[in-house]
């Protein structure tokens, strides 16, 4: 449907200015008309979308949603539970939410999805059309929610599990900027040195004619390296970048990379816990909004970012269907922690599996704040006395020779 932006004098004579969406240039002043809006101007849009935004007339397919939009979306999940636990119908609710939309990307998402809705088709499949804002987790959780008549507590729950995840994810962010400010400015400091500082030192050196130490000899030829084939280093940085990154999009090469990282010390235990909360709170919200448990299983997967993790998790599935629980393949995948298999086996036999998994999450978030502390606690000093060796190494290299001038 197309989308007009008008111009209108209101019933207290000022002026309005906005967008909406109908058939014809008409059909939009008859619906402005029943505002009580006089159009003194009205045309259809022709704004084109940026490459990445989401299509307002289907799936693109091609992009999830990012932190920016999970904050997004989880605020405007929370005004359409608050809504909908007031009594306004969905299609009332999505309206006032276009309305307060925070920007025009996410008003013409919500104007494609409250247009499906009056057409009659499920909210849980209007929202899917739209991958760049809504994965299949809350399509999931919204189609159960319909189902069952308790629409609003689901998205109350759904706000609340965004909010969760997006904190989880920025404890690690944030614990990292501080190491990655330090090692670029490390990197910059040392790559100066190499390419300018050093060279003018060395030319002094190399006029003597002297005998010069190992030391300062390596300093030298690096340099002279760096000064001389810079084009061909960042080449070939470029070259590794990409052939890494072929390597990770192959599903051989992402299986090897993600088991590498769960045996790195100290980081592949954090990314373990952090996979363990998400798995956790995101299988009870789920199971708790009546989602199926094979279902949940198959969504859970997907939002696990390890190839590890889900290759274990899909065989957790395969093995529910053949008739088994879910505590016991879990236990013999050998990827999830024994206290986690352990826990979920007493849910599943007491018949309070969500309750379990919750208690799970909230044992691992803390878990979480504990490595992500003793992360940076060992990057920082490692970070710090590797800089501190290279400068010093560079310097020692610079002042050996002269000392060797002053003593003859």
């Amino acid at each position: 449907m197309p989308i007009f932006e008008y111009k209108a004098i209101d019933s207290a004579n000022k002026v309005k200015r906005g967008i909406i969406d109908a058939d014809t240039a008409r059909d939009a002043r008859q619906k402005l008309k029943k505002d009580a809006l006089f159009v003194t101007d009205i045309k259809e849009s022709r704004k084109k979308k940026k490459k990445g935004a989401v299509q307002i007339r289907g799936v693109t397919g091609v992009e999830s949603p990012n932190k920016q939009r999970m904050e997004q979306v989880g605020a405007v999940t929370r005004q359409l539970a608050s809504l909908l636990q007031a009594g306004i119908p969905l299609a009332e609710a999505l309206r006032m939410i276009i309305e307060q939309a925070p920007d025009k990307k996410i008003e013409a998402t919500f104007r494609d999805i409250r247009e499906k809705v009056t057409q009659g088709m499920p909210f849980g499949d209007a929202v899917l059309q739209h991958p760049g804002y809504f994965t299949d987790l809350y399509s999931n959780m919204v189609k159960a929610g319909e189902s069952s008549g308790a629409l609003d507590k689901v998205l109350v729950r759904l706000s609340q599990f965004l909010q969760a995840q997006t904190r989880l994810k920025n404890k690690v962010g944030a614990a990292l900027i501080y190491p990655t400010i330090m090692v670029i400015i490390g990197a910059i400091v040392v790559a100066i040195l190499m390419t300018f500082v050093v060279p003018r030192v060395t030319q002094l050196l190399k006029g003597r004619g002297e005998e010069l130490p190992l030391p300062t000899y390596i300093l030298i030829t690096a340099s002279d390296f760096l000064v001389n084939y810079w084009l061909i280093v960042l080449i070939g940085m470029l070259l590794l970048t990409i052939g890494f990154q072929l390597f990770i999009n192959s599903d051989k090469g992402r299986l090897v990379w993600d088991r590498f990282k769960l045996r790195v010390p100290v980081f592949g235990d954090l990314m373990r816990k952090q996979s363990m909360a998400r798995f956790s709170i995101t299988l009870a919200t789920l199971l708790r909004s009546g989602v199926p448990a094979l279902q949940a299983i198959n969504v859970t997967k997907n939002v696990l970012d390890n190839k590890v993790l889900k290759n274990a998790l899909q065989d957790v599935h395969d093995r529910v269907v053949e008739g088994t629980d879910i505590a016991t393949p879990m236990k013999m995948s050998g990827a999830f922690p024994p206290t986690v298999s352990y826990m979920v086996g007493v849910g599943e036999q007491a018949g309070n599996l969500e309750e379990m998994l919750e208690r799970i999450s909230t044992s691992y978030d803390e878990e979480v704040d504990l490595a992500t502390q003793k992360l940076t606690s060992v990057l920082e000093p490692l970070i710090i006395v590797a800089l501190a060796v290279v400068v010093a190494g560079i310097v020692v290299a610079i002042v050996m020779p002269l000392l060797q001038l002053q003593k003859g």
